[in-house]
């Protein structure tokens, strides 16, 4: 009779292969939510720079560009010679405030524009302009208020702001002369 001993070895080879497929799918998981962050970042970046984009179109765009100014007929007011910035939407003339910096008088003029106080520039209408266009030129009255007899030789500063839009600062210099009817002050 034969004698059949059976000797079984522990087969140890499983459990590392088991150990290496839990690291595996660990650094998986792992990878997963690294890829997860970062793509959750880009995504919050590219809005904040989407978003930066169009505010700073938005003030660029809704812009005025002065090309020349001159003391109004009455020496009371400023009649600015304007169009708006490239790429403007149209605007409407009530949109559109200005403020006065008299250093002379140490006041502040400001307020808001009406249709009465933008004219075209081609036509001269004396009923004003209620809307104005992006390619079209405009005479901008702006009422001096306190302004209306500043010293010779002063600076006032001028800022025009759009609603929705960008501001434009201007220097409205006073010759040494002083202000009379139809002066340059740019």
């Amino acid at each position: 009779m034969k004698t059949n001993t059976n000797r079984e070895k522990n087969d140890e080879m499983a459990a590392i292969g088991i150990g290496a497929m839990i690291v595996f799918i660990a650094l998986i998981l792992v990878a997963a939510v690294a890829a997860a962050v970062i793509i959750q970042t880009a995504e919050k970046l590219q809005q904040n720079a989407q978003a930066t984009g169009e505010d700073t179109a938005d003030s660029m765009s809704g812009k005025l560009s002065i090309n020349q100014a001159y003391t109004g007929q009455t020496v009371t007011n400023y009649e600015l010679y304007a169009r708006l910035s490239p790429g403007s939407d149209p605007t409407n003339a009530n949109q559109i405030r200005f403020q006065l910096f008299c250093t002379a008088s140490a006041t502040v003029v400001d307020g808001t524009l009406a249709a009465t106080n933008v004219l075209d520039m081609g036509t001269r209408a004396a009923a004003g302009v209620t809307t104005l266009q992006p390619s079209t030129g405009y005479v901008l009255v702006i009422p001096a208020g306190a302004c209306a007899a500043p010293a010779a030789g002063e600076d006032i500063p001028l800022y025009l702001h759009v609603d929705n839009g960008g501001t434009t600062y201007e220097l409205l210099q006073v010759p040494a002369g002083g202000n009379t009817a139809g002066t340059p002050v740019i």
